[in-house]
């Protein structure tokens, strides 16, 4: 199982987003190889771990740790250890801390080696019915300060938008969406890989009456369509709601 490593070499590694079987071989050989593995959060990537039978050194690396922790595992990489890095769920340094550790690795011209693998943004796109031949990413929208901007400037955008957000704040994104884009059509994709995934596809407004009736709960992607779309169905039908049992 095992895999040889660089030796000085950070490894960014994607892990399931859901569906623990959505790991692939080579980010298994990795974990299993690295000399430390820094991760979002120790708890949850040692259930992982538990379930692959991987025995690891474990460190936390996360928001509120970063600045003191990207120091330490520079050090660590200088003097020839291996590292992985590890989020929560999906691809690394998307809306997380590994981008301020990447940036230094380079700095330093050391080796980042990214084992690609499940992302919440490709899979939630794919099956939102809206474009995908070109989209535009923009994480998490601005909680207070900055958002109106933002707001002001996705809604002249061609793209499809592809959005997190949390449990607490969909309905007043998509609220927000209507206000500022119109009632322009929407996916909200919930839970992906897991056992109650649901995709809701819609006008905005339809899906915010979905919503407002059952209560909103776990990890979700909203995807946009893009100003002026134009698209090959045109059916009126309203919001559709798709239930996967895993």
């Amino acid at each position: 199982m095992n895999e040889v490593v660089e030796p000085g070499a950070l490894y960014i590694v994607s892990t399931p987003i859901g569906n623990l079987d959505d790991i692939t071989l080579r980010a298994i050989k990795i974990l299993s190889a690295v000399d430390l593995v820094a991760a979002e959060d120790t708890r949850k990537t040692k259930f992982l771990f538990d379930h692959l039978s991987i025995k690891k050194p474990l460190v936390s690396y996360h928001s509120y740790n970063e600045v003191r922790r990207v120091p330490e595992l520079m050090e660590k990489l200088r003097k020839g250890s291996s590292v992985a890095v590890v989020t929560n769920a999906g691809t690394p340094g998307i809306s997380d801390p590994s981008y301020s550790l990447v940036c230094r690795a380079i700095d330093f011209g050391l080796k980042v080696i990214a084992i690609p693998g499940p992302s919440a943004i490709l899979p939630a796109l794919i099956v939102s019915g809206l474009p995908t031949s070109r989209f535009v990413f923009e994480g998490f929208l601005p909680l207070k300060r900055g958002r109106r901007g933002k707001l002001e400037e996705l809604k002249s955008e061609r793209r499809t938008i592809v959005i997190y957000e949390s449990p607490f704040r969909v309905v007043k994104t998509l609220d927000d969406i209507v206000r500022y884009f119109g009632d322009r059509r929407v996916a909200v994709v919930r839970e992906l890989t897991k056992k109650f995934e649901e995709v809701v596809r819609g006008r905005a407004s339809e899906v915010i009456e979905h919503f407002r009736k059952k209560k909103p709960k776990g990890e979700f992607v909203l995807v946009v369509e893009g100003s002026q779309t134009v698209y090959k169905s045109h059916n009126n039908i309203g919001a559709s709601v798709h239930f996967f049992q895993r």
